[in-house]
């Protein structure tokens, strides 16, 4: 398979967050509505978190909503590690966010119209895609060339249906929010000892980490082999940390503690930027109508690729799987994502 050429770019500072942290935010605002003190935190949230301003391209270039997934909801998520440490041969591309940082993570959430289900799809940063106006590259080019807008329009183009909001979370933001909630427990799948964190070892298994355990573990990539292995890899274990993150989090004893709900909100808010219009408000509002979505609700996955290749210049790139990605994407605007998820091989 050949690539389109494209010229290499200069490194650039961007910013960024994690990504699934919003949902959580989401999800601790729903229990801040339910035990009704939303009032104050919903203030500390607002004033602690960053704007992403202007984070939408311009309105002619984007799809139209359809009637059938009119109230779907799609977040697009960014996450980024402003104390990581640049391997060799990491992408030249970074993006333009509120806090500096590498962007290391890109997930849609999508919430369906009956608000019962959430889908997350985690989307590789080298991902080979058509760039509005740049032509095809990674992902992570669509930042390097146009910002949060170039990112929001590129995934608008490939999915057919319209970003509702956008959010970034900074990977520092798991430390105090993992000590916060006390801890999270995980069951490792493959035993690793970090490259860049010396001291650190993470045994196949269950086993619960503290804030700096699971600040390495999400971090870590060059630790595992294999082709396309690390970020692979990578990508499976901030989502198996996110997940049970999500359920220490809704677990009752933390939704019914007010201290610990505060201390989440606080820990989680100076390392999220949001769209202008995501405030602490319309969170409510939209966790509100998702207060009986739990983990086992939540369904994640990577989207669908042919696994990694090289591009024309030789660039490492993972080839998209352009046609189950159209089937998503019509899934995406007809509202039957469930649907898609049920027929579809995701176990990548």
């Amino acid at each position: 398979m050949s690539f389109e050429e494209m010229p290499r770019r200069r490194k650039r500072k961007h910013t960024g967050r994690n990504t699934l942290l919003v949902v959580l935010s989401l999800v601790v605002i729903a229990g801040l509505v339910a035990g009704g003190y939303v009032w104050n935190l919903g203030r500390s949230f607002d004033s602690k978190s960053e704007k992403i301003v202007d984070a939408f391209p311009a309105e002619e270039t984007r799809p139209e909503v359809k009637e059938e997934s009119k109230d779907a909801l799609n977040i697009l998520l960014l996450g980024s590690d402003t104390r990581a440490v640049r391997d060799e041969g990491d992408s030249e591309e970074f993006a333009t966010l509120p806090s500096g940082g590498r962007s290391d993570t890109m997930m849609l959430v999508h919430v369906p119209s009956n608000r019962k289900s959430v889908y997350v799809t985690s989307i590789m940063r080298d991902t080979w895609l058509d760039i509005p106006g740049v032509g095809t590259a990674k992902i992570n080019r669509a930042f390097a060339s146009g910002g949060v807008p170039k990112a929001v329009e590129t995934l608008e183009g490939l999915f057919g249906v319209r970003i509702n909001h956008v959010a970034s979370v900074d990977f520092e933001g798991f430390k105090g929010l993992t000590d916060a909630v006390g801890g999270v427990t995980i069951n490792n799948p493959i035993a690793f000892s970090p490259v860049h964190a010396k001291g650190y070892f993470f045994p196949e298994g269950t086993q619960t980490l503290d804030g700096e355990e699971a600040l390495v573990f999400v971090r870590e990539r060059k630790a595992f082999t294999g082709a396309g292995g690390s970020d692979y890899r990578r990508v499976k274990n901030q989502q198996l940390f996110v997940k049970a993150l999500l359920g220490q989090i809704m677990s009752k004893e933390t939704l019914s503690n007010p201290a610990k709900v505060s201390n989440v909100v606080n820990e989680m808010a100076p390392f999220i930027a949001v769209d202008e219009s995501l405030d602490a408000g319309k969170i409510a509002e939209i966790a509100s109508s998702m207060i009986s979505v739990r983990p086992n609700d939540m369904e994640f996955f990577t989207l669908p690729n042919n696994g990694p290749g090289r591009s024309a210049d030789g660039q490492s790139i993972v080839i998209p799987d352009m046609e189950t990605i159209d089937k998503f994407g019509t899934a995406l605007q007809n509202d039957t994502v469930d649907d898609f998820v049920a027929n579809t091989d995701l176990s990548q």
